[in-house]
Parts: C-alpha cells; structure tokens; sequence
C-alpha cells in the first residue's frame, strides 16, 4: 500500500476536470492572494483543496459521493477534520463546472468571515 504522500501525488496527476477547473482558479494565490494546496495531506486525510491561513479544506464532489455508503464515510470525514480545526466547504462537480462564480464566491465569503 502506498504512503499518503505518494497517493496524493497520483491523486494530482489523476485529476478530475472539475478539479483542474477549480485549481486554475485557485493556483498561485489567484483567489485574493490566499494559497491553496491540492491534493494535499491532513492526518489521516488527503483532501482536495486546503488553505492553511483560513483552516479551510474545499471538497468537490462526483457521483461517487452520492452512494450512500460513500456519504456516511464523507460525512465521518467532515467530521474528523472540523475536530481537527479545519472547515469543509462541499461543492459538487457539476458547480464547478457550470457555476465557477458561485464557487469562488462562496469560498470569498468564507475567507472574509474568517479574515473580518
């Protein structure tokens, strides 16, 4: 089984459209400055997107997530990570690839709830 480190890597290289979407968005402080991280290693985790100055992990989700198996595990998971500190914001694909502005809209409301 491979590390965590070497599964996030493959997960990068593997991305979802949606994903690749999103990470031109938030690349290279593209989004009010803030830095994001795909793909990127919490505990026992890794998520798609993590901003460490806000604690703020951004999730998309496909059809996978819609299994109800799948949604009882990501909702541990959510969980898990709101007790570590972090919030989760959930988006699903199809918003991400139809809706970009409301995506990136709400991740900015976020930010400037945290930031004040």
């Amino acid at each position: 089984m491979m590390d965590r480190i070497t599964f996030a890597r493959s997960l990068r290289q593997a991305q979802t459209p949606a994903e690749a979407k999103l990470w031109k968005a938030l690349r290279n402080g593209q989004l009010d400055g803030l830095k994001f991280r795909r793909q990127h290693d919490i505990s026992l985790y890794v998520v798609d997107f993590a901003c460490e100055a806000l604690k703020l992990v951004v999730e998309l989700d496909g059809g996978v997530h819609r299994d109800e198996a799948q949604v009882v595990k990501d909702l541990h998971r959510q969980q898990d990570l709101e007790q570590m500190g972090w919030a989760v914001l959930r988006f699903e694909n199809a918003q991400v690839t139809g809706r970009m502005g409301e995506v990136l809209e709400a991740i900015r409301a976020y930010a400037r709830g945290v930031r004040g």
